[in-house]
């Protein structure tokens, strides 16, 4: 069984370091180490960073790898515009539990974070900046970091500068949920998608990165962009710094150039010569198999040219001796128990995905597969996150990439190897929590509603699914594919016109007091869905 990585596993480097200067001198560079390791930072015009960014095409190192040229851009378009000051954010939660890159940046080189969101502070005019943690150790090196350059929170200071730590959950690490805890709601994703660049923190723009992309941006703004596209490849210049686990050796934190071949990074970490299958871009990324392991490089265009993800770099292979759809199937269930409870295709549609492929696996055959299928189809592009969406991807990708093992468990009596547990976990069935010093708990996921379906009335109008979306989807026969669910608390009052609106008076809201004093009556309403039925 695989242990939960620690927050700084072994560091490594293959070729010169960048980002990890300094590392084999002492285990945390405080700000003297730091200028010597690094020399002083000239600031730079708005314009002058943006341009730096674009020529070392830098982009975000969270996973969505979205140009930080265009989004430095529009937040300084934004506050123009508006006439504001914008915000800068870092953000370095880091909630999978096989990603420790940011956690090891924070924890041995914080400073070298603060520099490139201190050099984006100063060109876009910002007086804020927040850097959002969900580790206590992270939480410390930081914290120490802006005592030592004399930063903080006063609102005297020419710059207000704190660190916000959230709960280490999987949600926490969406940039809405960011913003929504360091304006002290919960840590969770808001019910509507806003641009950060727009209207982030208390409404203002807000430039909001990955704590890698700003010490990448601290490093280029040092050596300039001509010696940064020395290393790596042309299109995608620089280091990439990864977090190595699953059935390795020795896991690892490894710094490597762009081009890199990734067999050579999983030799060095000590993983099994032919794997079954590598995991890239971590539990919201994709597997590829041992074929196409030789034929991939590190850079984000390669993996995704051969069917992988640079993600969040995260690279986990598995042997040959473990039930690849096992391992998949631990990590989709730990997805689900990862929900925040409030939006359907997230709360309901996830368990119900690792149901499918736990069905699968017990020998379901091709219709525990084709619904397995479906299940997953349908949470993508409907959540209140990104989480549905990645956590489908990670399931297509496994249905894809281990075919001969699926055909075993569809087909026959499975592969008939044990699951080992190599792929690294959290505690999972931890009920989503409220920030520190925040909004309490109660205030998000679910409410104690629960609405229900009367099928003895429901005539699949449908405008259940069409009002209230985020619990009611339709199936394949046009009628509610659940028969009661958790109304989330943001979405109560849509349940209630939900209730009065039902042509069949099919639908009602009841209050579950199970463990706990009721807080009000309501009243027993039906509901409906969409057409008005025939007669009516």
């Amino acid at each position: 069984m695989n242990e939960a990585l620690p927050d700084v596993p072994e560091v490594r480097v293959v070729g010169l370091p960048q980002l990890t200067s300094g590392f084999d001198l002492v285990e945390r560079l405080d700000l003297p180490m730091h200028l010597k390791v690094h020399g002083p930072l000239d600031p730079l015009g708005g314009e002058q960073l943006a341009q730096l960014a674009e020529r070392i095409s830098l982009k975000g190192r969270g996973g969505a790898g979205f140009p930080f040229h265009k989004k430095l851009r529009s937040v300084a378009e934004s506050a123009i515009r508006r006439g504001v000051r914008p915000v800068v954010v870092v953000n370095g939660s880091e909630d999978e539990p096989a990603c420790r890159k940011d956690t090891v940046l924070i924890n041995r080189a914080p400073h070298l974070i603060l520099d490139g969101a201190l050099l984006c502070a100063e060109a876009l005019g910002a007086r804020t900046l927040v850097v959002g943690v969900t580790r206590e150790s992270t939480q410390r090196s930081m914290e120490a970091a802006l005592a030592e350059r004399g930063l903080g929170n006063s609102r005297r200071a020419a710059l207000r500068a704190w660190v916000r730590r959230n709960p280490v959950r999987m949600v926490t690490g969406a940039a809405a949920s960011l913003i929504r805890s360091i304006d002290g709601g919960p840590a969770i994703p808001p019910g509507r998608k806003v641009s950060a660049s727009r209207s982030g923190v208390g409404g203002a723009p807000t430039l909001l990165s990955n704590a890698e992309t700003f010490a990448q941006l601290a490093i280029a703004a040092r050596i300039g962009p001509e010696r940064y596209a020395h290393t790596g490849l042309y299109d995608e210049p620089g280091t990439v710094i990864l977090t190595v686990s699953g059935a390795v050796a020795r896991p690892m934190v490894i710094e490597v150039p762009t081009g890199v071949p990734l067999r050579y990074v999983l030799r060095l970490a000590g993983a099994p010569p032919v794997p079954q299958g590598v995991l890239t871009g971590g539990y919201h990324g994709k597997w590829i198999d041992a074929a196409t392991v030789d034929e991939a490089i590190v850079s984000r265009n390669s993996l995704d040219a051969v069917g992988g993800s640079l993600g969040a770099g995260a690279v986990l292979p598995i042997g040959q001796e473990t039930c690849p759809l096992g391992e998949s199937l631990r990590v989709a269930q730990w997805l689900a128990e990862e929900s925040a409870g409030q939006c359907g295709p997230c709360y309901l549609g996830l368990p119900a995905a690792a149901r499918g492929l736990e069905d699968v696996l017990a020998g379901g055959g091709p219709a525990a597969l084709e619904a397995l299928k479906q299940v997953a189809n349908n949470v993508k592009r409907r959540g209140a996150c990104a989480h549905p969406d990645g956590s489908a991807m990670f399931l297509e990708s496994t249905v894809k990439a281990f075919t001969d093992d699926l055909a075993a468990h569809v087909l026959g009596n499975g592969c008939g190897r044990p699951v080992q547990g190599v792929l690294p976990l959290f505690e999972g069935g931890r009920a989503p929590t409220g920030v520190p010093g925040g909004a309490d708990a109660a205030d998000s996921g679910a409410s104690r509603r629960r609405i229900h379906v009367d099928w003895t009335l429901c005539r699949g109008h449908g405008l259940c699914a069409d009002i209230l979306p985020e619990v009611f989807e339709l199936g394949a026969d046009g009628f509610p594919t659940v028969a009661q669910a958790r109304v989330p608390r943001y979405a109560e009052a849509k349940a209630l016109r939900a209730v009065r609106r039902c042509p069949a008076l099919a639908l009602r809201i009841e209050e579950d007091t199970r463990g706990q004093a009721p807080e009000r009556n309501l009243p027993v309403l039906s509901k409906g869905r969409g057409r008005r039925a025939p007669g009516r």
